[in-house]
Formats: structure tokens, sequence, C-alpha cells
């Protein structure tokens, strides 16, 4: 069984760097993890790239050859990727071992992973090759500053979930560009009761309703609840490492088969 990370995520919200980190981290700690570069567009990169969908479509060229804009052709190009699921990131996957850890970078473009199937279909293709996949959702801490832009993060993260159909970890990224950290621990796992009164406050009272039933939408998805990500600090790259390795049951087998094995010899 293989075991994949999905990261997605608004651009700009870091993903291409927890990225870099989570490599030179694994590096550092002698475990061994590919990253795979999912967005045709981007350019650099941080870590060395296992498999890069470039290879099979760049988004310069659709928009030279097609005449499209950016997005429409960052969508065109993951269509093409969608209908080369079987050939070329068969072909890719099979380069790699059964328990072989993958860690996909993907597209910033926030369509890809709420609104069309894309996405959605390149996960059941991994899931087919069993991989267990987790889905791991970047908001940027920066723009966490007050109760509404903390309930639209909770949104887009809810409607990835919802659209992906994954287990999901939450983080809120650039931790360490925050000024003031305590305006942001009051969001990490906060009462929904404290944020609906908070939201009441900002809100007309024409909104007491709507804002009722987002925070119980919240509530009931289990989405009030973000892993805080500082790339200083090595702690907090491997907590969020742990908690990824929890939802995909990275290690459990390993740990099984040793047990057995001793079973056997007694």
């Amino acid at each position: 069984m293989g075991y994949a990370q999905l990261v997605i995520g608004p651009a700009g919200s870091g993903k291409s760097t927890y990225c870099s980190s989570l490599y030179q981290h694994c590096e550092t700690v002698g475990r061994t993890v590919h990253i795979v570069n999912l967005d045709p567009a981007a350019e650099n990169f941080d870590y060395p790239v296992a498999m890069d969908v470039r290879e099979l479509i760049s988004l310069d060229d659709v928009m030279e050859e097609l005449g499209l804009g950016p997005n429409g052709g960052l969508i065109y190009c993951m269509e093409h990727l969608d209908e080369n699921l079987d050939d070329w990131l068969t072909e890719e996957l099979d380069n790699y071992l059964d328990d072989d850890y993958l860690v996909f970078d993907c597209p910033g473009q926030i369509e890809l992973f709420s609104h069309v199937p894309l996405l959605w279909n390149f996960v059941e293709h991994l899931k087919r090759k069993n991989f267990n996949v987790c889905g791991v959702y970047l908001l940027d801490s920066q723009l966490m500053t007050d109760v509404t832009k903390f309930i639209s993060g909770c949104m887009s993260s809810l409607s990835a979930m919802v659209q992906l159909e994954l287990s999901h970890v939450n983080i809120l990224s650039k931790m360490d560009l925050v000024s003031n950290k305590k305006d942001i621990e009051d969001f990490l796992n906060p009462e929904p009761q404290s944020l609906l009164s908070e939201l009441n406050q900002r809100m007309g009272p024409q909104f007491a309703k709507l804002n009722k039933s987002l925070i119980e939408l919240v509530n009931d998805y289990n989405m009030v609840s973000f892993v805080p990500l500082d790339l200083r600090k090595e702690s907090s790259i491997q907590y969020v490492l742990a908690q990824i390795d929890s939802c995909i049951q990275y290690g459990e087998d390993a740990d099984l088969k040793v047990k057995d094995f001793n079973s056997d010899e007694d």
C-alpha cells in the first residue's frame, strides 16, 4: 500500500514552501518522501521533483497554442491530465514501491478542488492504485484576523473536503510571519457559541439566522480545528506530519508485521 498527501489551498497559501520544508525535514530524519508537481504553471522548485505534470502538458504551451488565459488554460491542462490518468500517471506510479510516500503539490486555483471533479477523479485513481490519501488544506494564517475571515476559510476548506471525499487536515500556514499570534490562537480551537456571538456583533441583525446556520455547519463537520505550522520550528513540522500520518495510517502495517513476526518466533 502506498501513501499520499494532496496539498491544496488558495494561491499564495504556501503549498510549495510547505512541500519543500517537509522534504527537508524528512531528509534530516532519514525518511523518504517523493514530491510530485501537479501545477502545469510552476517554474522554480526548492525540492527535487519526482514526477512533473509539465512533462505531460504545460500552461505556457496551452496559452500560446490555444489562445487561452491563465485560468482557462489551467483547467484545460488539468482536463488533459484527467484524460491521461490511465497512461501517464499509471506509468509514473509504476516507478514507486508499494510503501512509498508521495506528496502532490497542486495548483492554487480554488475551483479545482471546490467546483469541478478533476481532482476527485485524480484521487479516485490513486485509491484504485492502492494509495491511502489525505487532503492537506493550507490557509494563510495572516488572513485569519477576525471571525468573518475565519468562517470564510472554513467554508472554503469544507467545500474542498466535501468535493474530494478525503480524510482532511487543515493547516494554518505562515505562522512564523504572524506578528500577534494571540489573535490567531483564538481561532485554532474556538467555541461555537463564542464564534456565533462575535459574528452577530460584526453582522447586521438580519443575518442572525444565517450566522447560526453557518456556525452549526462548521461545528457539525468538525471544521473548527486547524493545525498551526511554523516552518522555523522542526517540532511544528513534525507535529503536522504526525497528524497526517495518523489520517492515512502510515506505519501501522509495518508495526503489525513486526509484532506478527515476533509472535511466530515465540
